[in-house]
């Protein structure tokens, strides 16, 4: 076998690697060693070689990696040596890319770039490897060859293109100078001795809570709710892209707002499929202080309790990657870290979970002038099991008062009656650790709650639900409230402790929102199942102005509005979001919550689809989606173009560059979305001058778009390059002109990604035909959306009605307001048709929607299992193809 590496060229990154992790306090390295061991991403590469990989894996039997192996810690040095592993293999350094050439043979065995991959295949296969890489523009090189010696040799000769007298065992001798590696893998890669580890345990003193006297629910509330931790993760979900791949069934953020609360992450495998994976994580790092084993528990029951909210094939079907943070080589914390270890184990298999994987880093420690600091010891344990219908997901929006109906609240309190303080949100915002934390009390219990939840779930006879977790029960409530923009009226009769305790523990336990017809049937469910519910209350009201109204054993504890808590807990968020990007949209975003409803969507047709698929695609309309490097939306755009019934050719540039294909065949063209050349030249610049700079390219666009019969559609990255093509305002590709129009950068100048509101005006478009006057929901992702015009061409597409969407605000009517137009575009434009309506270019993302359960938030009333609206787009392209065969 041919051994191969695959993605970016060797640099002298991330030599100093495990060398400089490994010690027992960060700082006490050279600084030389430091800097060795920094990390640089390029993302490019990775997708590239990723590409690679999928375009193998995706020739079923005919796959040509017969093994890979990625790159990681003791880079080439160690992925190469496990991947030949016990065969054992020569490998020439000649053979490699270098991104620097004064690297040195030990650099580039030991150092650890990234974005590379090592993959074993047959020397018949090298042709085939090289044509698929060439096609993705990732470098490969083939740099060794299995030998069947047992031993891993690295040669520096000149002359490395046989190797054949390092087969078959033959016992040659090796010139040590242009050999530097000449080991036998059973040795190094053999059983090592166990190591013995001498673990003295330190048990520092705990003291009792002690909080202020007379303090109250609302003035916690107000440190409680601002700790980051706890408080709004706007700041964080807006700025990354949620949507790619049009495969995200649940992502961080719920409700009409779009709010980061939700509990699990959804994907499903398939965009013609219902099936999917559930992934949730825990992570309890203050606890851990106070109590070890405590600690490692409820990050167990955190994660569990959050996945409890999509329904999965069975508990016992939930696999963890259990990843340790710990300072573990100073004194006490290796005890810790086994008692953790130790106790995480147990409760995983009285559960009937286990770990299949995780990654540690030891050393957390690091010398701040003469003082160590130490970070907590902490165990993130992230789970992931089958979900079998990716539409049955919980989320913690309240959902009835939007509808104006009724709905009850269900406390699964699986405390046994305790409210201990210890490590919680409330003793770390008074500067404490406490003595007594909370804990898992009976694991069957957990589990007869969490089947019950799940039953429940499958029926769905569940509107809401979320955990209590940071912040304890108080915030659980009130932050299902936020999500849904929704009042609630509570009473906790149940428990005896104060209302502080009660309220501010982080016990283990969730709230479920259900109709009140079903309230008694899921009260019996519980019962059923032997785990404990109480009916703590009812949802109250609609709005921002809606009372929360929380009472103990009939004495109110706590009485406020929506917007009132919710304005504590968003302002950490909004100071952090003030360092990263436009203050002034910041604050809009901020100071007009109070502002804010439901948005008020409408739909102006049956969305039901009015046309049935082909049987066989391939004898169809053909239509090319057109990628460049860094194109990350053409899989969803292709899967929703199949959807229509139309025969979809993925066409890279490389293939067109080569005469490979040519246009002359399509009847339509799509440019999906991403970075094409990462945008470094500017929103899709680069991919422009591909087409323009070659006149064949040139001359195949002018003949494509001359053709009455031809449509074509550009989305985000793809809508900037017919923008640059002049596509749709008039330009001229023949000369190389394009027209008025610029993309420029969010006047928020960060990343967007969020699900706004957009209206369908009247317009000559053929693919949002018949769907004028609607208002919907969509998906928007950039960076570069902000439409700038030439005045003479804004009023000549006004006066052509070539404006066809707009951003909305929360009452249907176009805005520039952020953040419900994402990018400052003047007259919230979102998307431009040309004058005969055959061509679109729009920077929201109707691919990633085109399935009802893409969609993040829809009101209550519509049918989860409808058709999406936004598949009509591309049923209206191939209806009007199939009207001019």
């Amino acid at each position: 076998m041919e051994v191969v590496k695959i993605g970016g060229p060797v640099y002298r990154i991330g030599v100093g690697g495990g060398s400089a992790s490994s010690v027992e306090v960060q700082g006490d390295n050279s600084t030389e060693l430091d800097f060795g061991a920094v990390q640089r991403g390029d993302p490019e590469m990775e997708q590239k070689l990723n590409r690679v990989v999928r375009a193998c894996t995706e020739m079923g039997d005919s796959n040509p990696i017969l093994s890979i192996h990625d790159q990681g810690a003791g880079g080439n040095g160690n992925v190469l040596k496990e991947l030949v592993e016990p065969a054992g293999a020569v490998i020439f350094t000649r053979n490699f890319d270098l991104g620097d050439p004064s690297i040195s043979t030990l650099e580039l065995w030991g150092a650890e770039y990234q974005e590379s991959n090592a993959i074993l295949c047959k020397p018949k296969d090298a042709d085939l490897l090289k044509r698929i890489a060439a096609r993705e523009k990732c470098p490969i090189n083939f740099v060794g060859t299995v030998t069947g010696n047992g031993k891993i040799i690295v040669s520096e000769e000149e002359n490395c293109e046989h190797a054949s007298k390092y087969l078959n065992n033959e016992d040659i001798s090796l010139d040590d100078s242009k050999h530097p590696v000449n080991l036998e893998l059973e040795v190094i890669l053999g059983k090592m001795p166990r190591k013995i580890f001498n673990l003295d345990k330190i048990s520092p003193q705990r003291f009792p809570m002690k909080l202020p006297d007379g303090l109250t629910v609302l003035s916690a509330l107000d440190r409680v709710l601002r700790l980051p931790s706890v408080a709004s993760k706007r700041y964080l979900t807006n700025k990354v892209d949620r949507c790619v791949t049009g495969l995200v069934a649940q992502q961080q953020c719920v409700g009409p707002l779009h709010t980061p609360l939700a509990d699990v992450a959804v994907v499903a495998i398939s965009h013609f499929s219902m099936e999917g994976i559930a992934t949730s994580i825990g992570e309890q790092p203050i606890k851990g202080l106070v109590n070890e084993a405590a600690g490692a528990r409820m990050t167990v029951a955190e994660a569990l309790s959050n996945l409890v909210f999509a329904r999965i094939t069975n508990l016992r079907d939930v696999k963890c990657s259990a990843n340790w943070m710990w300072p573990a080589k100073l004194p006490g914390e290796g005890a810790a870290l086994y008692e953790a270890c130790s106790a995480m184990c147990s409760l995983m298999k009285e559960l009937g979970v286990a770990v299949d994987g995780g990654k540690d880093s030891l050393s957390m420690a690091t010398r701040v002038g003469k003082d160590v600091v130490k970070a907590p010891g902490t165990l993130v344990v992230s789970c992931y099991a089958p979900c079998p219908d990716i539409r049955r997901v919980i989320t913690p929006d309240l959902k009835a008062p939007a509808a104006g109906r009724q709905s009850y609240l269900l406390f699964i309190d699986l405390s046994r009656g305790k409210s201990r303080l210890g490590g919680t949100a409330l003793s770390q915002v008074y500067n404490q650790l406490g003595d007594d934390v909370p804990d898992v009390e009976d694991a069957q219990t957990f589990r007869n709650a969490f089947d019950a939840t799940q039953q429940l779930i499958a029926d769905k006879k569940v509107l809401a639900g979320h955990d209590v977790s940071d912040g304890g029960l108080i915030t659980c409530l009130l932050e299902m409230c936020f999500a849904g923009i929704s009042g609630i009226n509570v009473d906790i009769t149940h428990k005896s402790a104060s209302a502080i305790n009660i309220l501010f523990s982080e016990e283990i336990g969730w709230i479920l929102e259900v109709d009140e017809k079903y309230r008694d049937e899921a009260m019996e469910m519980f019962q059923r199942y032997r785990a404990p519910v109480y009916l703590i209350g009812k949802s109250a009201g609609f709005g921002m102005s809606s009372e929360v109204i929380v009472k103990i054993r009939g004495n109110i504890a706590l009485k406020t509005t929506v917007i009132d808590s919710m304005s504590i807990w968003e302002e950490t968020s909004y100071q952090l979001e003030r360092h990263q990007t436009n203050v002034t949209c910041a604050l809009e975003e901020f100071s007009k919550l109070r502002e804010r409803t439901v948005p008020a969507y409408r739909l102006s047709f049956d969305p039901v689809r009015s046309h049935s698929i082909p049987k066989n695609p391939s004898k169809n309309i053909k239509v090319a989606v057109i990628r460049e490097e860094g194109i990350n939306g053409d899989r969803e755009m292709v899967a929703s173009l199949l959807e229509a019934g139309f025969d979809v050719w993925d066409v890279t540039m490389q293939d067109l560059l080569k005469d490979y294909v040519t246009l002359e065949i399509f009847r339509g063209i799509i440019f999906p979305g991403g970075f094409s050349y990462a945008d470094v030249c500017g929103s899709a610049k680069g991919w422009a001058v591909s087409f323009l700079f070659n006149q064949s390219l040139r001359e195949q666009l002018r003949r494509f778009i001359a053709r009455e019969d031809t449509f074509s559609l550009g989305v985000c990255n793809g809508c900037q390059l017919m923008n640059l093509l002049g596509w749709v305002d008039g330009g001229d590709i023949e000369n190389n002109i394009s027209g008025g129009i610029y993309l420029d950068h969010n006047l928020s100048e960060k990343f967007e990604c969020r699900w706004s509101t957009v209206k369908i005006e009247s317009s000559p478009s053929i693919m949002l035909k018949g769907m004028e006057g609607s208002v919907l929901g969509i998906w928007v992702a950039h960076g570069e959306g902000r439409f700038i015009f030439r005045e003479e061409v804004l009023k000549s597409l006004k006066n052509n009605n070539c404006l066809p969407i707009r951003y909305t605000d929360d009452y249907g009517n176009p805005t520039e307001r952020y953040p419900m137009n994402p990018n400052g575009s003047v007259n919230g434009i979102a998307g431009i048709c040309s004058k005969n309506g055959r061509h679109l270019a729009m920077m929201p993302h109707p691919e990633r929607c085109t399935q009802m359960w893409q969609w993040p938030w829809k009101p209550i009333e519509w049918n989860l299992e409808a058709s999406s609206p936004w598949q009509r787009l591309f049923d209206n392209a191939y209806i009007w193809c199939q009207e001019r065969d």
